[in-house]
């Protein structure tokens, strides 16, 4: 969340990007009961000081009706302070509520607008492809050649699940293999994270676990949710802890299954693959110093150019504008695949992002660092990048590489670990 101080002395920059940000929060009655609040905050310290006196003063007294009378006092004062106590932390409590509410700031240079006024920055090294035979979307190319199983997965556990099959197994482990021997590579320390996370954590991080606008899966009658990416256990193992400055930055690489309710998802644009209930996902995550985290941010971006223009698909980089930003993050950049079989001629559809957060999460989950030989603790920054969603990342294979034929050419840098160049159908395998 944003620091209290910093929205009282900025109140107006705050309720701009609110507005920027399409988000109701009342900075207004945060002010009012702020002030409401540190006026009571010392009475409380008055009450508290004058019942000390009077606690004092008790062995002075003259005689035991003064010694009494005194202690008659000095109990009046403490109920009044105990009841002052009462009000600041119900004034403390409305606060916070607000207070979580409220949105980071956006950074200067991210648009203004909904999503139609995000910009796009950049193009991948991979040209958009041109078909010369009817193009196909990875619905049909995964059910043609046994990849998919959309009518399985229904069967077991209801619309939004599927089987993967045959070489899209393979595939998806390709695709963790690959990401994970770049990020590797480039400092990442990889990691398994648990599927589970308390409430409080995926509070911490920015997510809703429960209610009707959540995407989350809760566990009924337990205090743990599913997580929708693993920024939620990565963000929240180190929850409440002070890091060394000399330790900073921590890039860790997360591989973990992510489970959305994705509500509201509908239409073609969120067909088969698009919008699921489970996927798997290589994730990126750093603890930064605070003049480390724009950096690093853009490291984020480039490693995701990186992998995409290895996998030799076209994409383009969109600096996401305000009101698309979701709760935490000062700047998002979205990474979007071309998608031939999407829509009437191919779109670009996203399949990685990258943010910054700021001290935004950090203050929420109590992550702060210390520096040797000075007083005190900072927040530190945090940041996540999508390094590969694997069922986005299908969809973007297997509409690019289809042939002619109805086969799949294999991205070159998955072959080794696939162990084939080309996907084709039962029939001709076994042919060949």
């Amino acid at each position: 969340m944003l620091d209290r101080k910093f929205i009282v002395e900025h109140a107006d920059a705050v309720k701009q990007n609110c507005r920027n940000r399409g988000v109701e929060a009342d900075v207004d009655r945060l002010l009012e009961l702020e002030t409401q609040r540190r006026e009571k905050l010392h009475e409380v310290q008055e009450l508290n000081r004058r019942a000390n006196e009077v606690s004092k003063s008790i062995g002075k007294a003259k005689d035991a009706r003064e010694r009494e009378e005194r202690k008659a006092e000095g109990r009046r004062l403490r109920e009044a302070k105990e009841a002052a106590q009462a009000a600041h932390d119900e004034l403390e409590r409305q606060i916070v509520a607000i207070q979580a509410c409220i949105p980071n700031m956006s950074h200067p240079d991210a648009p203004i607008g909904e999503e139609a006024d995000s910009r796009e920055l950049r193009r991948g090294a991979t040209p958009v492809p041109q078909f010369d035979f009817p193009v196909l979307d990875h619905v049909e190319l995964g059910e043609a050649l046994d990849l998919i199983d959309f009518e399985g997965g229904a069967r077991v556990a209801g619309h939004g699940f599927y089987f993967l099959r045959n070489e899209a197994v393979l595939l998806e482990l390709a695709l963790q293999q690959f990401a994970l021997r770049q990020l590797l590579d480039a400092g990442f320390t990889p990691v398994i994270t648990p599927d589970l996370a308390y409430q409080e954590i995926l509070h911490g991080v920015g997510y809703i676990p429960r209610g009707p606008e959540t995407q989350i899966y809760s566990i009924e009658n337990s205090n743990l949710s599913l997580v929708a990416t693993a920024e939620i256990p990565l963000g929240g193992w180190q929850a409440g802890q002070v890091l060394d400055a000399e330790d900073l930055p921590i890039k860790l690489c997360g591989i973990s299954h992510c489970f959305r309710t994705e509500a509201g998802a509908a239409g073609r644009a969120s067909r088969g693959l698009y919008r699921v209930h489970q996927f798997t996902k290589v994730e990126m995550f750093a603890f930064t110093l605070p003049d480390q985290s724009e950096a690093m941010h853009e490291h984020f971006c480039q490693l995701e150019c990186q992998l995409f223009d290895a996998l030799k698909i076209p994409y383009r980089v969109i600096d996401t504008a305000t009101g698309d930003l979701g709760g935490p993050a000062y700047r998002k950049y979205d990474l979007e695949a071309w998608m031939p079989g999407r829509g009437d001629g191919g779109e670009f559809g996203e399949v990685t992002s990258a943010s910054n957060c700021t001290d935004y999460q950090a203050r929420r989950l109590n992550i702060r660092y210390k520096r040797a030989g000075e007083r005190g603790t900072r927040f530190v920054h945090t940041l996540n990048g999508t390094a590969v969603a694997i069922s986005r990342a299908l969809i973007a294979i297997f509409e690019n590489y289809q042939q002619a034929d109805g086969s799949i050419v294999v991205p070159e840098v998955l072959q080794p670990w696939v162990g084939k160049q080309r996907i084709e159908t039962r029939a001709a395998t076994a042919a060949n």
